[in-house]
């Protein structure tokens, strides 16, 4: 199981010097405290602290549910282990398993908006363990149970239940019986079998086995029908050693060893070691098996393997690239927020179950768009490559959530009801907003089908590591431009695997060089460009490579970590040029924060714009926008509001909102209008209830000229909360993406996969 526990990590190669210096970046973990209340004057902290904080604590000591409406207890779980059976690693103590504890409170607060304090507690002894959580119940509205060995894992999950009046959960035992019973219930479906039926083969003894055998009761697998193995062979009656929960699961069938109990089984279930399964064990299993290989990184059978072995069988693994991955970021987000949001005194049998028929029946649904473009799938439908949502799926959140906390309510733990489920729902969207997930779903898009990328600087140890990463993920196939001595030095220094990377000097490719000048000098021969200064060009990397691009030799290019922004841009337009279908470029940059992603345009090209050049950048803009899934509300701003004030910038700005709206009439957009109004839907609905921007607000703001918007965006990057991507160059007839000077590794990855997105897109047009 504790393999299986990082299933959503484990797919690529992670480098030690990348890990820790992921760890140490910035400032050292992968959590901090923000408050939620302003704290800029004397009377803030009077507030905050003494003497105002005395009036909630009186509240609460006279009425102790109130901790609830003063405090942050009822949006905060506690994750707590002691470090006995983390990761893969084992026993390696409480201190060392803090990084996992981290890692589970950002899932925590990126999937379901929960904050988490990670507690590491220093004792193996299980009475000592409880002693010491059942005393921090004050704290949290939730207790999340982590990387506890069996057998002690079930003795202190089932007296802290029994001790404290919130939510215990230990996610090793049961989020993966959550998962893969959803998995469970519709490969039946599929396959036309009953659960009490089936014979039901297991790999594997430790807590998440158990677990889930004990929920495949529940759902009415029959214990008899269940034989279970460890790495010693079959749990049988009469063999030593087994402990009481081993005795519970032991068979009194005569089979000793896997192979044996395979033959005639309906399912197989591994949670223990990879490639233990062979193709003759599949072969030996009855018709229309199901098979959940889950541990990883490599599942009890390849894949691939068990597909060739035979053709009727449903296959789920760990793996994020293989179908049906059952991993537990599916379920204990969404468990935990319905069991927070009715303060539920427990997580009982009836609320896990709901969770499972809330993922098994949200894979039947149709899935929108959005999830769809995530995949790079034209239709994801119920079937044998489809039966769990996929992780990425934004519905999880109102599907799960409110199914648990109706159960909580159902069966008399919850503390408070929630009586509009509709405005749950949408309470529920505004904890996370899209932005959580944006960029995932690009990499996951790109990831569908990489293109070949070229890195015009190569030379950089960012752009390498960078390149790693995309090859390891598979986003991209990164091609590198420079001196190759030089590229090798860096790739050997840094310990880095890019032997597989082609590494191309420019210098040294006459022959090519000369096909690109010559394919330059035909486009720009009425430009006063010779055929000679063409191929002169042709060693400058960026030339080179925009006409890699051209030429169809790579799909995109990225560049501009080290050089000015015309510099990159200008070889582009002179090699590839824009689409034929605009009359400009433009620069667009995702501003991500904890509200939603913000589109801001144009910030790199356009320096002073006429009305009818902004209504090119609100068309290019806005087609950027939906090809994220998202739908753009465009607000053109000014410093003034429909009209308040006089002046080239307010006329100019209301005037492309007319032009737009006659050729967009279906566009969501108004102007002119100020930042803080077209942001605040509460101000424009007091003041300007007639803006068409007044229901939602805006998300994509296009600014009046190349100050104001190159302003805005540095700005933010540098004070605000925010995440800045870009600069993303619109309009070109190929991909070509410009860095900012001095991104990070992140950033350019982030970059890539837009790159990729975007040659996947202008493949499509094409084909």
């Amino acid at each position: 199981m504790e393999e299986h526990k990082v299933q959503q990590f484990r797919t690529i190669k992670i480098r030690r010097e990348d890990a820790l210096n992921y760890h140490t970046q910035d400032q050292p973990g992968k959590i901090e405290v923000v408050p939620t209340k302003l704290l800029s004057s004397q009377i803030d902290l009077a507030l905050a602290y003494s003497p105002g904080v005395a009036e909630p604590c009186k509240e609460i000591a006279e009425k102790p549910e109130d901790v609830y409406k003063y405090t942050s207890k009822g949006n905060l779980v506690g994750v707590i282990s002691n470090g006995t059976a983390v990761l893969g690693l084992g026993d390696i103590g409480a201190e060392a398993s803090k990084p996992v504890m981290e890692g589970k409170a950002v899932l925590f607060k990126k999937f379901a908006g929960i904050d988490v304090f990670d507690l590491e507690v220093d004792t193996k002894d299980p009475d000592t363990f409880v002693q010491i959580v059942k005393s921090l119940g004050p704290t949290f509205g939730g207790i999340n149970l982590e990387d506890i060995k069996a057998p002690e894992c079930f003795e202190i999950e089932r007296k802290l239940r029994g001790v404290m009046n919130i939510p215990v959960m230990h996610d090793d035992q049961h989020g993966t019986a959550i998962i893969s019973s959803a998995a469970l219930l519709n490969a039946l479906e599929l396959v036309e079998k009953k659960i009490r039926d089936i014979q039901i083969v297991v790999s594997g003894a430790g807590a998440g086995a158990m677990a889930c055998i004990k929920l495949y009761e529940e759902l009415g697998a029959r214990r008899e029908n269940i034989v279970m193995s460890d790495i010693d062979g079959v749990l049988y009656r009469g063999r030593e050693n087994l402990d009481e929960l081993q005795a519970y699961f032991a068979t009194d069938r005569s089979v000793r060893t896997l192979a044996e109990a395979m033959r005639g089984a309906d399912m197989f279930l591994g949670l223990s070691a990879g490639n233990i399964v062979t193709p003759e064990m599949l072969q030996s299993m009855n018709d229309r098996p199901i098979v959940f290989a889950l541990a990883n990184p490599d599942p009890e059978i390849n894949y691939d393997l068990a597909m060739e072995s035979r053709d009727d069988i449903i296959m789920a693994t760990g793996r994020s690239d293989h179908p049906n991955q059952v991993n537990n970021v599916l379920g204990f987000p969404y468990i935990f927020r319905g069991a927070l949001d009715v303060r539920a005194s427990a997580i009982n049998e009836e609320m896990k179950m709901a969770a499972v028929r809330a993922l098994a029946k949200l894979a039947k649904e149709p899935t929108p768009e959005i999830v769809n473009k995530a995949y790079s799938s034209e239709k994801i439908i119920f079937g044998k490559e489809y039966l769990i949502p996929k992780p990425l799926d934004p519905r999880l959140i109102t599907s799960i959530s409110p199914a648990v906390a109706k159960a909580a309510m159902e069966t008399g733990v919850a503390r408070t009801k929630i009586h509009n489920w509709e405005q749950y729902d949408i309470d529920l969207q505004r904890r996370l907003g899209i932005d959580q997930k944006l960029i995932s779903q690009i990499i996951s898009k790109a990831k569908k089908a990489p293109k070949k990328v070229v890195f015009a600087e190569a030379e950089d140890v960012k752009i390498l590591k960078a390149a790693q990463i995309i090859q390891d993920e598979r986003i991209a196939v990164p091609i590198l431009l420079g001196k190759k001595e030089k590229i090798e030095a860096l790739i050997e220094e840094h310990q880095l695997e890019l032997s597989a990377c082609k590494i191309i000097n420019p210098f040294e490719e006459v022959e090519t060089r000369t096909i690109y000048g010559d394919k330059l000098y035909e486009k720009r021969r009425r430009k006063g460009v010779t055929r000679q200064e063409a191929r002169n060009l042709m060693r400058a990397r960026n030339y080179f490579g925009t006409a890699m691009v051209e030429c169809g030799d790579a799909d995109a290019l990225i560049s501009g970590l080290t050089s000015d922004y015309p510099k990159t841009v200008r070889p582009a337009l002179n090699v590839i040029g824009m689409s034929s279908e605009v009359k400009r470029v433009a620069g667009m940059y995702i501003i991500l924060n904890k509200k939603g992603p913000f589109f801001f345009a144009d910030t790199t090209i356009n320096v002073n714009p006429t009305a009818e050049e902004l209504v090119d950048i609100i068309g290019l803009t806005a087609t950027a926008v939906r090809s994220f899934g998202i739908t753009p509300r465009v607000a053109l701003l000014s410093y003034s509001n429909f009209g308040s004030s006089k002046g080239e910038v307010p006329e100019k700005t209301a005037r492309a909102v007319e032009l737009a709206l006659k050729r967009w009439p279906d566009l969501i957009i108004d102007g002119d209008i100020q930042a803080n109004t077209a942001l605040n839907v509460e101000l424009q609905q007091q003041n300007y209830p007639f803006s068409r921007l007044a229901d939602q607000g805006a998300n994509t703001l296009i600014f009046p000229d190349l100050t104001s918007g190159n302003i805005a965006y540095k700005l933010l990057m540098e004070i605000g909360s925010t995440e800045a991507i870009g600069p993303i160059l619109l309009g070109m007839n190929k991909p070509v993406h410009v860095l900012q000077l001095g991104s990070t590794v992140r950033e350019i990855v982030n970059m890539v996969a837009i790159a990729v997105v975007d040659a996947q897109a202008q493949k499509s047009i094409k084909l």
